[in-house]
């Protein structure tokens, strides 16, 4: 049976946070009056989180936990609170205190009120230190430009959905972050709200350089997916078209040097270059006939659709 809220919060080692934020949250949530669920995702925590949750919980029945075996990742924990939410609208946080709960009543009013399916927060006047900021300019910077989704600041977990956008979201590796991107891709109607950022008060930053490389990766799939997931022929194809044409330019240059000109061939680099180059075409082509094969298989299973209905 539906309810009407469910906030999912991601936690790894927050220990001395989760307690707080589950009574900022509560206070805010009451206030509300809508019937409403907390789901905590503990990513096999090495510090007491998941005792400090266990503790709340037998205070309050709204508390549900999720414990994983290992340590998973972000974007696992997400989606483990998507599949498990019961909200017509779901709301995801961070467990460090840096996003205020006091921010999720606009977030519900706008989202509500200007029917979108996914309202992000814009941590406009961000505490973070500054390299992190500027990190993360560059990558928004960087994604509005492959992605063509203009919302400012994707890294803010603060978000509010229809439960319909996230329920069949495939989710792994940092793909948490584009959340929004994907959804753009399939249609769903996408707005912001600028929300308060608070400093950290405790606890460490997961935040390095190895999950900026991994996400700057899994944005290249995004991409990829977006724009060529119907038809992967069309990219693989198009530089097997290109590149093999080029080595068959150049072949029949050569060989008409060759006949009319007796230019030998065997002491030239560039023969080598054009055979290597009409070999490697020939190998994109196929490349993406294998994957345009995959793709119909991928489709075929579990009732898979390339659209989604709205109405």
């Amino acid at each position: 049976m539906g309810i009407d809220l469910s906030v999912i919060i991601p936690a790894y080692n927050e220990e001395e946070n989760v307690a707080i934020l589950f009574k900022e949250l509560t206070n805010v949530l009451r206030t509300l009056n809508r019937d409403y669920e907390i789901i905590f995702v503990d990513d096999c925590s090495t510090d007491a989180t998941y005792q400090r949750l266990s503790e709340l919980h037998e205070q309050d029945a709204h508390l549900k936990i999720i414990k994983f075996r290992k340590n998973f990742g972000q974007s696992a924990a997400m989606k483990a609170g998507f599949d498990h939410a019961n909200g017509n609208l779901v709301v995801t946080l961070d467990a460090d205190l840096q996003n205020d709960p006091r921010d999720i009543p606009q977030m519900l009013e706008k989202i509500e009120s200007e029917n979108y399916d996914v309202v992000c927060g814009w941590r406009y006047n961000r505490r973070d230190p500054f390299s992190k900021k500027i990190f993360s300019r560059f990558a928004n910077r960087f994604r509005t430009c492959l992605t063509g989704e203009t919302i400012h600041d994707s890294g803010c977990t603060l978000r509010v959905y229809k439960q319909e956008a996230v329920k069949d979201i495939e989710l792994y590796g940092e793909l948490h972050r584009y959340i929004p991107a994907l959804l753009l891709w399939k249609g769903y109607r996408i707005g912001e709200v600028k929300t308060n950022h608070r400093l950290r008060a405790s606890g460490k930053s997961t935040y390095n350089g190895k999950r900026l490389a991994k996400g700057f990766l899994d944005l290249l799939v995004i991409t990829f997916w977006q724009k060529y997931s119907v038809r992967p022929m069309h990219i693989f194809g198009g530089f097997g078209l290109i590149i093999g044409g080029i080595g068959l330019l150049l072949s029949l240059y050569l060989g008409l040097s060759r006949i009319f000109f007796g230019t030998p061939l065997a002491d030239r680099p560039l023969f080598l270059i054009a055979l290597v180059l009409f070999i490697v075409g020939i190998q994109f082509v196929a490349l993406g006939i294998i994957a345009d094969i995959l793709l119909r298989i991928y489709y075929g299973q579990n009732g898979r659709k390339s659209y989604l209905i709205e109405k």
